[in-house]
């Protein structure tokens, strides 16, 4: 906007509000002139948080060492610079699959033996529902389940 309006200044010798109202802009933008400083400091501080360790370059993490450094801008700024410096943000690694081989299902009936309503199951706690399920009905030929975090605990395989 400021060199469009240079143009006609010193090509056609018209005053500044003439060659604003000609192209449509506004006097304010094309005379202000930022007090930030520059970002060179905060650059270079962001390049040496996230080349320091592997661990470090995502993005968020980067962030939380400036706050605590006493860096006072947020997160989109640091996330602009962090992009413009060529950094990426690591793809985040699929989730883990449950361990062990898929066998088909030889019985075609099902049976529901018991529903836990709550908002949150941990591992643990659905190892324990089973005990106490096979204490009572007995140990069955096959448990089948769906892959949710549940099921596919440390709690769960140490269990089996």
């Amino acid at each position: 906007m400021r060199q469009a309006v240079a143009h006609p200044k010193a090509a056609l010798g018209v005053s500044e509000r003439r060659a604003c109202s000609i192209i449509k802009a506004d006097r304010k933008s094309v005379r202000y002139r930022s007090y930030r400083q520059p970002d060179m400091a905060l650059r270079e501080r962001l390049l040496a948080l996230a080349y320091r360790a592997a661990t470090v370059r995502l993005s968020p993490a980067v962030f939380v060492l400036l706050r605590r450094e006493g860096e006072p801008s947020g997160k989109n700024r640091i996330y602009r610079l962090y992009r413009q410096e060529g950094l990426t943000v690591r793809k985040r690694l699929s989730r883990r699959r449950s361990i062990g081989t898929r066998a088909p299902i030889l019985i075609e009936t099902r049976e529901c033996l018991q529903t836990i309503p709550d908002t949150l199951i941990s591992g643990r706690r659905v190892a324990r529902e089973l005990t106490a399920l096979i204490a009572r009905r007995g140990r069955p030929a096959m448990i089948v389940s769906d892959n949710g975090m549940e099921f596919t605990s440390a709690a769960i395989l140490a269990w089996t």
